[in-house]
């Protein structure tokens, strides 16, 4: 199995997550269905089985988070020499060719992914178009509108 690579910051805020969980909702859950139990009949509780619904959720988000954490390959984009060539953790800014609106992704592991923020994930379609590129090269990415052009202005490799 190959290790998944990941930002060092993004692994940071999955640990961060991670403590929390293990922390502060774990407890919490754990109180909330000792506090069901105590108001007597289980199967007629609603509070009981929403906390026991929720206790499994929060399992199976450690379990996950513990499960690829162990398995990924943290990579500190700051130390990247990569100059202006596009590698996994580059932030890159295309211009769109037809109406020059600019976009600014970075290319991070698919668990950090968050589009709302501008990271991409690896495997997606964007970021396998630009892989292997350089500052000033036009790139076609197919988009469920029709193929969209797009100029690569510039590639850092920020922490």
């Amino acid at each position: 199995m190959s290790r998944a690579p990941i930002t060092a910051k993004g692994a940071a805020r999955l640990r961060l997550e991670l403590e929390e969980l293990k922390s502060v909702k774990r407890p919490a859950v754990i109180a909330a269905i000792a506090e069901a139990r105590a108001h007597g009949d289980l199967k007629e509780n609603a509070e009981y089985h929403a906390a026991r619904e929720q206790q499994g959720f929060i399992e199976g988000r450690i379990k996950h988070l513990e499960s690829e954490l162990s398995h990924a390959q943290v990579i500190d984009v700051a130390t990247l020499q990569a100059g202006d060539k596009v590698v996994f953790g580059a932030t890159v800014v295309l211009a769109d060719s037809e109406t020059d609106e600019e976009r600014t992704y970075q290319i991070v592991g698919d668990l950090e992914a968050d589009i709302k923020q501008g990271m991409i994930a690896i495997s997606s379609p964007v970021a396998r178009a630009l892989i292997g590129k350089h500052e000033g090269d036009a790139i076609s990415i197919e988009a469920p509108a029709g193929t969209r052009e797009y100029e690569i202005v510039s590639v850092q490799y920020l922490g």
